[in-house]
């Protein structure tokens, strides 16, 4: 019987993944990340939650308290990005360095476990002839999450099962119901952990970083209004700039040595080219010519076409077929071949 260390967070989906593994026969051990300094849900109601559905399923449950991690890698990273003008990514770096990473190392030299489990809704496939862990999207593409996973590596993607990739979310909820778990019924997460404790990004931003007044101007530099902070902004946004105009305006640029934030029409916000760093190359090896792909970059875009240009560094330079609006330093942008997560990386300053 193989023993599995499940990821909890107190969800219906990770409820469920630990449950279907369970039932398959597997040794489950639950294991919750205690995430969070202070009162979040992932790590208050969540962690009631996962000791529940231990009891429960009449598994083991081990907390780990990894709150100085959490605080480096994505607190830290985040106050750091928005304050230089950028909309960091965190989810992905925290499925890498916060969770999956820790998890494994956990699971293999405390609870004697090469194998952990988590709810994402991804695939994981292996491809005999190039000996690589593949990574590919969720049968369900409306929760499909493989755009989050980009950066796991090799080692972890080995180590990983996701039991909801073949599942749809009425799957899911369909199941709980049928093991009558406690969490069935739970509402979905609808936000970043970070922005359900605080009541939205702002607030936590602004606990981090003072108010730092300045202008709002246009891509001639014509002032056309303020803002207190040009960490309350982000690439593309429309709503809430606070100023009247005959169009639409929208943020093109985050001018932060200047504490500038600079509007203009749709057109002004869109590039033909961008180049991403930390780059990870997931389901093929670095390719030493261009390749053709589909890529997001954001996690709800749709898939567009584009050439991706290796470079040095651990850097690629991704040219559209078509421009694309709303480019945003800090995003994860994450190239596909049909199904397949080819690589991705963080969109740099341009």
């Amino acid at each position: 019987m193989k023993k599995v260390v499940v990821g909890l967070s107190g969800g219906v989906d990770s409820s469920v993944a630990a449950a279907i593994l369970h039932h398959q026969g597997y040794e489950v051990i639950g294991l919750t990340l205690w995430l969070m300094k202070g009162k979040g849900q992932c790590c208050s109601e969540g962690m009631i939650d996962a000791a529940n559905i231990c009891e429960q399923l009449g598994i083991p449950h081990e907390i780990v308290d990894i709150r100085d991690v959490f605080q480096t890698n994505i607190v830290d990273y985040l106050v750091s990005g928005y304050s230089m003008g950028i909309t960091p990514l965190p989810c992905s770096q925290c499925n890498k360095t916060v969770k999956f990473g820790p998890m494994v190392e956990y699971a293999r030299e405390k609870l004697g476990s090469n194998a952990i489990a988590t709810g994402h809704y991804a695939r994981i496939s292996y491809d005999d002839t190039t000996g690589r862990y593949q990574l590919l999207r969720a049968v369900d593409r409306n929760k499909d999450q493989s755009y989050f996973l980009y950066d796991l590596s090799q080692d972890l993607l080995g180590a990983s099962i996701f039991p909801l990739g073949e599942l749809n979310k009425t799957d899911t909820r369909r199941i709980a119901a049928e093991y009558n778990l406690t969490t069935a019924d739970k509402p979905e997460s609808q936000d970043l952990c970070l922005v359900e404790s605080n009541g939205s990004m702002r607030a936590f931003l602004d606990k981090y970083l003072a108010p730092k007044p300045g202008d709002i101007v246009d891509s001639t530099g014509k002032v056309l209004g303020q803002h207190e902070g040009v960490h309350h902004y982000t690439i593309g946004q429309r709503k809430g700039l606070g100023i009247a105009a005959a169009e639409p305006l929208y943020v093109i640029e985050l001018d932060a040595a200047n504490n500038r934030v600079i509007v203009g029409d749709r057109t002004k916000g869109t590039e033909s080219e961008c180049t991403v760093n930390r780059v990870n190359w997931v389901s093929i090896a670095q390719p030493q010519t261009p390749i053709r792909a589909e890529v997001q970059i954001r996690y709800r875009s749709a898939p567009v076409p584009v050439t991706v240009i290796p470079l040095e560094n651990s850097r690629i330079r991704l040219v559209f077929d078509e421009p694309q609006f709303s480019i945003t330093p800090g995003q994860a942008a994450v190239w596909y071949d049909g199904d397949k997560v080819l690589g991705g990386g963080i969109i740099e300053q341009f």
